[in-house]
This record gives C-alpha cells, structure tokens and sequence, in this order.
C-alpha cells in the first residue's frame, strides 16, 4: 500500500479501543471539504511510509494498543489492502477501515474474508447533492447505496457519518440521510472545522447550538444520531 501518515496512538478513531492510524494516498472523491489536502491530491506520494515500519511498531506494541486504523484518502484504492490487513489480523490485532462507500465489492470480500471489524463509512450528503458534496461529477450513488446494505446486512461493528458543513447540509438533507439509513444504525454527524489543510478555504461549520437543535429534533425517530467536533 501507499501510506503517507502513520499516528503511532489515538484514543478516539477506534470506539472502544486504543489504535494506532495511518493514512493511504489517493481518493476518488474531491470533497472541498476535505481536511486531507495532501492526500488527496498526491503531494505525499514521493515519500511513502514503508509496510513493514507499520508491522514491526504492531510487533513491538502487542499488548499495548488494540488495533489499527486504515484510513484516507480511500483506502479501498489500494490494490493490496486485503494482504496487509491479512498481516495486521494475523498480529492479533483489530483493523478498522474508514471509507466512502464507493468500492462495495471490495468492502464486502473484506467483511467475509473476516480482515475487518469495524467500518466507519462517510454518507457525503442526500443522494440529489452527491456530486456536489463529493465535488466530482457523475458519482454512481448506487455504489454508497450498495456499501450501506452491505455494513447494514453484515455481522461486524459499523456507523456511518456525515461531516456537516453550513454551506452543505442543511436539516432536511440530513434527515433524508437518516430516513434512507434507518432507526436502528449508529449515525455521527461531526461538525466541519476549517484549518489549513483543507481542500478548498471559505466553509464553515455550524454553531454549537445550531448543530444540537438538529440533532435533537431527528433523535425523535432517529435516537442513534450523535454529534462530534462540537
């Protein structure tokens, strides 16, 4: 795989668990929202981060930490995500994978292969404002459909999650995002924060406030939506 950032710990990524990250180069989507700037546009790639410095930390780390994060970027790109998560797993370790939704036949061999345990898909917007959300043109939505089902219908650890930007989202997309999702699922909107890195400057969160009055009124049939980042 190309890796182009590794986090040697991180309390929060993996619910539950302590977890060292790491971050593969390349996406398929250009969400100008995206925090990941580098990543996403190839800046890291002269420079990846060796496998088998990921393998060895895991050796050295055996009893101190869970599992590992594999996020992005879209780590489904990577041509040999199933061989390395093969290798984590065979540690002893739990992998969580963070991904779009837009490779669903390569997410539903690595649920039956059993290579991952947990995955935290990002549900960009309302299907009408894919494109526009992903910032690319003709997104095959059926694929984040097809990614949806198959977490849903599967037997590991799942949420998904929507990073809610003012300019984005508003209350009723997000609900049609919870009608199409279900009452049961564990759904996270995390609140945008700019910062230097991002894809594209002038977005905007929204108020603490504003956020949780959102997220109060869906809880009424939605009681599994949370907030983050606020």
């Amino acid at each position: 795989m190309v890796i182009s950032g590794f986090q040697k710990l991180t309390l929060v990524d993996y619910p539950g668990y302590t977890a060292c990250l790491i971050f593969t180069q390349g996406c398929n989507f250009r969400c100008p929202f995206c925090h990941n700037r580098d990543l996403v546009n190839g800046m890291n790639s002269n420079n990846p981060i060796d496998e088998n410095e990921i393998l060895e930390y895991l050796d050295r780390r055996k009893g101190l930490i869970d599992g590992i994060c594999i996020s992005g970027g879209e780590p489904l790109l990577q041509k040999d995500i199933a061989i390395f998560m093969r290798l984590v797993k065979s540690k002893g370790y739990k992998v969580k994978l963070d991904t779009n939704g837009s490779k669903p036949k390569i997410l539903k061999k690595l649920i039956e292969d059993g290579l991952v345990d947990y995955v935290a898909m990002d549900v960009k917007n309302c299907f009408s404002k894919y494109n526009q959300t992903s910032g690319v043109n003709n997104i095959e939505v059926n694929n984040i459909k097809e990614s949806i089902e198959i977490l849903k219908n599967s037997n590991i650890d799942f949420e998904f999650r929507t990073t809610v930007v003012k300019e984005l989202h508003c209350f009723e997309e997000l609900k049609q995002i919870c009608d199409y999702l279900g009452p049961k699922v564990k759904y996270n909107l995390q609140n945008y924060r700019d910062c230097k890195t991002v894809l594209v400057s002038g977005y905007h969160g929204f108020e603490k406030e504003e956020l949780m009055s959102i997220k109060n009124e869906l809880n009424k049939n939605y009681p599994n939506v949370c907030v983050r980042g606020i």
